[in-house]
């Protein structure tokens, strides 16, 4: 009997990250990736400006 308890946690653990997988996967689809594209593209922007010396040199 001992035996079948031990075969039964990751029994219970895969069901619980497939569950946790579907619901992760299910939240995704629902956001773009606006912010992130565009937060990227203001920093290759700011990435290509000509560099201002600060030092007055």
């Amino acid at each position: 009997m001992a035996a079948l308890a031990w075969l039964l946690i990751p029994l219970v653990a895969a069901i619980g990250a497939g569950l946790w997988g579907s619901w992760a996967n299910r939240t995704r689809r629902t956001r773009s990736d606006g912010p992130e594209l565009d937060g990227y593209a203001r920093f290759r922007e700011a990435m290509e400006k000509p560099r201002s010396d600060a030092r007055g040199a």
